[in-house]
């Protein structure tokens, strides 16, 4: 179950971050956090805090929300 909701997470980061032409690169210096972090946020390997949220939600200029919310 847990598993489920960072898979869901990545997915959105993923899609918003493409969807803006962006690299992981490009998106971790924006957030301010390693390139190899995005990646594993994107493959669900790493459980992210809520200020890490809030750094990658700014760097993609949206809403916390629109990472969280279901589709």
């Amino acid at each position: 179950m847990h598993k489920l909701i960072l898979e869901k997470f990545g997915q959105r980061v993923r899609d918003e971050r493409i969807k803006q032409s962006l690299s992981q690169e490009e998106l971790a210096a924006k957030a301010g956090v390693h390139r190899t972090y995005i990646g594993m946020i994107e493959r669900a390997e790493k459980n992210i805090t809520l200020l890490n949220i809030e750094k990658i939600a700014k760097a993609l200029n949206v809403n916390i929300s629109t990472l969280l919310e279901e589709k």
